[in-house]
Order: C-alpha cells, then structure tokens, then sequence
C-alpha cells in the first residue's frame, strides 16, 4: 500500500507539475508561458552537445587531439579502454555531457517523474542517431528496469525517450525486447571485476522477440551511459540472441573528467552515475 501511496502521489506531483508550472524546475525563473514542460527555453538552450574528439566505439572524450594515432590503423581514435579490450557493442552515441541542464533534464524526468522531459530528451537522442549510417531496418531496444523499480517509478525511463526517438526516426521500437531479470545493486567503489560480475546475467532477452532480433542492426537506448557495462551485457545477450550489430545511444555521457571532477569534490556525481552503469566491460 505504501508503494501504492507514494506511485499516485509522485505521479500527481508530476501531472500537477506539468499542467500547472510556476517556475522553471531548472533555474526557478517564472513561467509566464503555458507549457506541459516545467523547463524554460533558455535551460533548453544551455545544453551542451560534444564538440570535442571521443573514441569512436565508446564515446569517452580523449586526452589530447590526435592522442590514439597509432601505426595500427584499427586503434586510431579510441580510447585507451578500447584499445585493448573492446565491449560487445559497436558504437556508443550521446548528444552531449552529462552536466548542467542536460542532467539536471534527466533528473526531471527519471526522479521527478515529469514525463514531458522525455521529450527533449528524445529529440536529442533522435539527432545522434541520425548523424550514424545504421543499415537497413534498425530496432530501438530501450534498457529495461527491474519490476521492482518499475513499479516504484511508474516508467521506464529509456523506453519514454525510445518513442519520442520512435516519432522522429521512424525506426520500429520493441519496448519488451529486454528483461531484467534481477536487480542489481549500486556499484559504487567497486572493481571493474566486481563491476562486470554485478550486472553478468541480468539481462535477458524474452523468447518471443528472438525472432525479430534475428539478423537486426539494434540501437540500445537508455538515459545516460557512464563508463559501459549495463550497455555491454546488453549488447552481449542481444548479439548471442541473433542480433547483427549493437551500437548504444544515449542522451547523455558521463566522462572522466566529469567523474574525476565529482571524487574531487567539484561536482556532486548524480544517482544515475553511481549505479547500475557504474561499471567497465574489462
């Protein structure tokens, strides 16, 4: 009952948010527009897209220009992760870093519960996969929640993204492709080892959708990607399903130097950078 309580209490929180907005939920200007997004347009316009050199599997922003020129053409442009130890998946898009109004964007909508902030944040996940070539007949497989916390949310989160994506793109979209089968816990301070074992075997593809995986280029969606591992043991279970190619897109990605900034101290490093993702695919 209590779960019950607090799903209807957020959810009228964020309707009544939506339909009735008095500030900008970002800066706290006033709205003097009616909109169902809380958000003004200027937070809108602060978000930042990348405009700086990222390996071209991963997307992790690199040291320096130039940095991963090798002999070896094959490691040209990736990161040093990449270079020797290559995730399940192809290639990770993000529009932008997972700061300021971006992130503060995500927080609206994954632990505010404004559902309208999906929008934007599909628009911008539409824009990075249309910049990539990604053969014929993509699918959109949204990164599934535990029932657990689906049930505490109301939502999946990547799945409300998906089908904004969905919308623009027109690339089909199986919400149920994905299950996670059990929960998984924070990966905080945790080894890369731990990392990896702590998401091994939670992901699992439903024997119904196998067929329509069958030979598919996927695009695995989710809200942000930190350092990879969720999107690597789902890429994993999507290809050993008969899936051709995986590539991950994100509205977010949270960096090195966005992590590196928070254990200093700098910037408080947000719930969903700190949990399941939390973790390397080595």
């Amino acid at each position: 009952m209590q779960r019950i309580a607090a799903l209807l209490r957020h959810s009228a929180e964020g309707l009544f948010a939506a339909l009735f907005p008095a500030d900008c939920r970002l800066c706290q200007v006033p709205l003097w527009d009616f909109s169902r997004l809380p958000v003004c347009p200027d937070c809108l316009q602060k978000i930042k897209a990348f405009d700086v050199d990222r390996c071209r599997i991963c997307g992790e922003v690199l040291a320096a220009r130039g940095a991963t020129v090798l002999i070896d053409p094959e490691r040209a442009g990736l990161c040093p992760v990449c270079q020797s130890s290559r995730p399940a998946y192809g290639r990770a898009l993000a529009h932008g870093p997972y700061e300021g109004a971006l992130r503060d964007l995500i927080h609206l909508l994954k632990y505010d519960r404004v559902r309208t902030a999906a929008r934007p944040l599909g628009v911008l996940l539409a824009e990075a996969i249309r910049s990539e070539d990604l053969g014929e007949r993509p699918l959109l497989v949204p990164v599934p929640l535990h029932r657990a916390k689906y049930r505490l949310r109301g939502f999946n989160q990547a799945e409300e993204i998906a089908r904004v994506a969905l919308r623009l793109t027109g690339i089909d979209l199986d919400p149920h492709a994905l299950v996670r089968r059990r929960a998984t816990v924070s990966q905080t301070g945790m080894t890369p080892l731990q990392r990896r074992d702590n998401v091994r075997g939670a992901f699992a593809v439903r024997p119904r959708a196998r067929q329509a995986l069958a030979g598919r280029n996927i695009i695995l969606v989710d809200d942000v990607m930190t350092t990879g591992a969720t999107a690597h043991e789902c890429a994993r279970v999507l290809l050993r399903a008969g899936a051709a190619q995986v590539w991950v897109a994100t509205a977010a990605r949270v960096t090195r130097m966005i992590a590196t900034q928070s254990l200093e101290g700098k910037t408080a490093m947000p719930p969903a950078a700190t949990g399941t993702d939390a973790g390397r695919w080595d």
